[in-house]
């Protein structure tokens, strides 16, 4: 409690000293900025050092304040950080119904079901093990993993990785078994309906196995594939009793789906996995109701490893008690004639329709039970429809990553890295919800939202959309950076990006009057002003949308991008879109914005000054005065100010910002080109003259919407 009057207290007693004014030097200075030399000591500024020793102990103050007291996650937790392990591959699932990873050892290693909070856990009897029967005689079985667990040591583990590959192109991945020694090759493809424009299947919280058998012995071979789960995700809720599991089968237009349902009763967010597997002609399905998967496990193992058949017993397990776990398996069972393939299919899917945030205030619907209804009971439709469909999927898929797959002018890590990094659509905290049926216009746009007339329709029609800004920054969409990766959005699933600003420009017309502290300087100030982008719609461990910029390093009110970057994407999405309903709500949001922006231009020479410290999305980097980066997004923003107002034929708004645009031109060039490149402020800092990878950021943004030539050209 005392730490801030005490560092006020050495910071006079050091003036006092008559220290230089360059300050201390300082050996360690690369922990608190980096050095501007590459080697020995570097000179630091002692306000640098006191400033940055007070804003660790403000964060330590309200890091115990949020952890250990309250009891409740970090939004960046700086002393706790997730280890990195480079075990992780595709994930299962659709857009906002919560992810299910899986590494790529074929281990289901991250859960991410409750909203914004993961669990980085290997559960070990999340399993596929497979049996081979020749001549009614069992004569493989070996489960598909190369761990060596302690617990279920009754199976046969330890299966040979030299045998075995994985590759991923998301949303689907392959791995590939070559049984030893048995002449049969084991592929399992695994899908997730991760479909661009469509607003249905995306959302379904499913995944699809299917396993392609290629027999190439002289004799039939019969093969089996169980699925085995534990019911939970391996946290301490899965012991604490209540948690029962049931046989299912559900059947429609002639097809039938059959396995077990895992009922996980906890108080808040409960949620029903299912296992299952596709019956059809020449095609078995049994079952395990329940086994106990910290034990040897040899009564499942004798089990299949008897008739490669599960016994099927009917019935209900009894719930379990406090400190007992249980799990549930389901087998596919089918002849292979020899040289020649078959295909099974199994299914997990996983039903968790009714949500709350962190602070439980709001029940939440996500978007999947607008089809499937929200009582909890939709695992067994949602397991047919994923493998009475899957097929229909794939072809979707392909249609849409054959022409970039098949282009020779896109190198190969462009490709892989243009699919494989949208598993964050997915995977990234994503919350994809319905609106109340009750909701009325009034209570979404506050009292200032009344001009945005299609706020409404929009999201009653798509949900509200929103993921968080990395698994360890747990803020629902960061927008400074939203701004980077919303070209994925805009261009997949476009009603997601509109019905996401229209979210973001409600905020905008209101305010919020709470006061904050912030952690960086400790200055206090209210948590949103109006005409203001906010940073962020609020913590998953908090009640987004309702409390929004749960950041609280700086003030983000002075921040010089957010406005522009709004801005920005208003035309952007307009141009790929042509939605002039969401121009027309939009262009009033745009106005106010850049009204509030203009009075970072202090001299009136048409281009933005940056304050004096870290007042955009880089946000350790201190910015003084016309800046590569937030200039050129001035420049660019009013640049598309002057397009969407000749679009709406607003000429009196379109002649303002073309007289800005043309000051503003000439100061950027005059302040910041130093005939190579656009130095980084204009502070003549030693850092001023440094190059920053992004500041053609702005340009970047008008290429894409084809301004960037003519009389448009920033």
């Amino acid at each position: 409690a005392e730490a801030d009057p005490l560092l006020r207290q050495y910071e006079g007693s050091a003036r006092g000293r008559g220290l230089p004014s360059a300050g201390w030097r300082i050996c360690l200075a690369h922990r608190f900025e980096e050095p501007r030399q590459p080697y020995g000591a570097v000179d630091v500024p002692l306000r640098d050092v006191l400033r940055h020793i007070g804003l660790v102990l403000r964060y330590f103050r309200w890091w115990y304040k949020k952890t250990r007291i309250e009891k409740k996650p970090a939004f960046i937790d700086l002393l706790c950080a997730v280890p990195l392990q480079q075990i992780y591959g595709c994930p299962l699932g659709g857009i906002g119904g919560g992810t299910i990873t899986r590494g790529w050892q074929g281990e289901f290693c991250r859960w991410q079901l409750n909203p914004g909070i993961y669990h980085y856990k290997t559960v070990i009897a999340n399993q596929f093990t497979v049996c081979l029967r020749c001549k009614g005689q069992t004569v493989y079985q070996q489960v598909l993993s190369v761990e060596r667990p302690s617990t279920l040591q009754g199976w046969n583990w330890g299966y040979c990785g030299h045998y075995a590959f994985y590759h991923a192109l998301y949303p689907r991945a392959w791995m590939v078994y070559e049984l030893p020694g048995q002449n049969v090759v084991l592929t399992c493809r695994q899908v997730s309906p991760v479909l661009p424009h469509d607003y249905k299947d995306s959302s379904l919280p499913v995944g699809v196995f299917i396993w392609e058998v290629e027999n190439g012995k002289d004799e039939e071979v019969e093969v089996s594939i169980m699925f085995s789960l534990q019911n939970g995700t391996g946290t301490k809720e899965d012991r604490s009793g209540g948690h029962w599991n049931e046989p299912f089968a559900f059947e429609k237009d002639g097809e039938r789906v059959a396995g077990v349902l895992l009922h996980h009763c906890t108080h808040v967010n409960p949620f029903t996995f299912a296992i299952s597997a596709r019956e059809k002609a020449g095609t078995a399905v049994t079952h395990l109701t329940a086994f106990n998967p910290m034990g040897l496990g040899r009564e499942v193992w004798q089990d299949l490893l008897q008739d490669g058949w599960l016994d099927s017993h009917s019935g209900k397990s009894s719930p379990t008690a406090k400190g007992e776990v249980t799990a549930a398996a389901v087998c596919a069972s089918c002849r292979v004639p020899a040289r020649e393939h078959r295909t099974l299919e199994l299914a997990l899917a996983w039903d968790m329709p009714r949500i709350h945030f962190g602070s439980k205030e709001k029940l939440h619907l996500r978007r999947y039970t607008r089809f499937f209804g929200s009582e909890g009971d939709a695992a067994p439709v949602l397991s047919h429809h994923a493998l009475t469909h899957y097929k229909e999927w794939e072809k979707k898929i392909e249609a849409w990553q054959k022409p970039i797959l098949e282009n020779n002018q896109l190198p190969s890590w462009y490709k892989s890295a243009l699919f494989n990094e949208l598993y964050f659509m997915t995977d990234g905290g994503t919350i994809w919800v319905e609106l109340p049926p009750d909701c009325c216009a009034e209570d979404l746009q506050g009292p200032a939202g009344a001009g945005l007339s299609h706020l409404l329709p929009v999201l009653r029609e798509y949900g509200r959309f929103a993921y968080l800004e990395g698994q360890e920054y747990r803020m629902y969409n960061t927008y400074d950076v939203h701004f980077y990766a919303s070209f994925a959005l805009v261009m997949l699933w476009p009603k997601l990006q509109i019905s996401l600003q229209y979210d973001i420009a409600v905020t905008v017309v209101n305010e919020d009057i709470q006061p904050r502290q912030y952690l960086m300087g400790g200055q206090t100030a209210q948590v949103k002003l109006k005409n203001v982008v906010p940073h962020d719609i609020g913590d998953p461990g908090d009640e987004p949308w309702q409390r929004v910029n749960a950041y609280l390093m700086h003030d983000t009110a002075d921040w010089k991008d957010l406005n522009l970057k709004f801005v920005l994407q208003v035309y952007r999405d307009y141009y790929l879109t042509h939605d002039n309903l969401y121009l027309r709500d939009m262009w009033p949001v745009c106005q106010a914005v850049m009204e509030s922006e203009l009075k970072f231009d202090t001299d009136n020479d048409g281009l933005i000054e940056n304050g004096g410290f870290a007042d955009q999305t880089y946000d350790a980097w201190v910015v003084n005065g016309p800046s590569a980066y937030c200039g050129g997004l001035w420049l660019a923003a009013v640049c598309m100010m002057c397009k969407m107002a000749e679009v709406l034929r607003d000429f009196e708004t379109q002649q303002k910002y073309m007289d800005i645009l043309k000051k503003g031109k000439e100061a950027f060039e005059k302040m910041l080109w130093n005939g190579k490149y656009y130095n980084y402020d204009s502070s003549g800092s030693t850092t001023s003259n440094s190059i920053m990878s992004d500041q053609c950021a702005g340009q970047w943004f008008l290429g894409a919407c084809d301004l960037d030539q003519g009389e448009y050209e920033v």
